[in-house]
């Protein structure tokens, strides 16, 4: 097998091995709650741990000069201040949500999280919206809208993981590191309040570190969870075309999706149409992705610059 085909054949099985992982993610946590920590001490642990599986990743990368260099730069770390509060603030909701048997409704975010990018690209970037993009857009709004009349109120708990997770994105593009690095820094901005945290809940006897050693081990482990899909991720990413990731990212939210309804969430038949629209939506949206990444394909180096600005 050629060396390039041998590459992309790995990228392949490394993207997807990241997204199953965020796919089945909501067990991890719906463990750890139900041993008793509550979703801010899971959370405050994740940073904790996470912290330290960065580092060592960012030791094994040898980017210790990529590091010092992010540092240096207020502009970066201004960035890597923001993406770090909107992925505080999305963890928190999806630990929150997995534990009180809404894991549908995380499904549901995610699938419309690409969509909610490609609106906020426009409106931010002047990115420009083909007519494709523009249907999987509308008919993932049906769905959101159905959605909403299946559940009786706005599914505000979808929406607003697809924002926090969205806006990270957004705030992460704009900065030039690995996922590992971004990922060290973030967690070492939310350290100080995380241990503070931890600290406070362990000498008021509510800590459940130390409880078990079970507890203790899923807690730990929810930092190699955490940092794991990222280098996952960021190793793929830069050996496969977009239009492949594209497919790839509706893997996660299929995951939790099968979750949510094997665990017995209300599944009405109002609420399957939603995801019909959302599927569909979803669908229309890779068939873009990938149409458009076989047509830059052709295209001359000058031509795609012209196409892609």
């Amino acid at each position: 097998m050629p060396a390039a085909d041998s590459q992309a054949k790995n990228a392949v099985i490394a993207g997807t091995l990241c997204y199953a992982i965020w796919g089945l993610v909501p067990l991890v946590f719906q463990v750890i709650g139900r041993a008793g920590p509550q979703p801010w001490e899971i959370l405050t642990h994740r940073v904790l741990w996470g912290l330290l599986a960065a580092a060592l990743m960012v030791g094994f990368a040898k980017q210790w000069d990529q590091l010092a260099t992010v540092l240096r730069s207020p502009k970066v770390m201004g960035w890597l201040t923001l993406s770090a509060l909107l992925i505080a603030a999305n963890w928190v909701l999806f630990i929150w949500a997995v534990n009180t048997h809404r894991t549908l409704e995380t499904s549901l975010g995610y699938y419309v999280t690409p969509l909610i990018n490609m609106a906020a690209g426009a409106v931010l970037f002047r990115e420009r919206i083909d007519r494709i993009a523009a249907v999987a857009m509308v008919i993932a709004a049906i769905g959101v809208v159905v959605q909403a009349l299946a559940i009786g109120h706005l599914p505000w708990m979808s929406i607003a993981l697809a924002i926090s997770f969205g806006g990270y994105g957004i705030a992460r593009k704009r900065v030039a590191a690995d996922a590992q690095t971004g990922l060290f820094i973030e967690c070492l901005l939310l350290f100080a309040p995380a241990l503070a945290y931890v600290v406070w809940l362990q000498s008021s006897g509510h800590g459940h570190f130390g409880q078990s050693v079970s507890t203790t081990a899923w807690l730990i482990a929810s930092g190699p969870i955490t940092a794991a899909p990222l280098a996952l991720f960021a190793w793929a990413a830069r050996r496969m075309p977009l239009s492949t990731m594209g497919f790839l990212q509706f893997l996660a939210p299929t995951i939790s999706f099968a979750i949510g309804v094997a665990e017995g969430e209300p599944f009405t038949p109002l609420r399957a149409v939603s995801f019909v629209f959302i599927w569909t939506g979803a669908a229309v949206f890779a068939y873009g992705a990938w149409r458009k990444a076989r047509a830059l394909r052709h295209l001359t180096p000058a031509t795609v610059a012209t196409v892609r600005a």
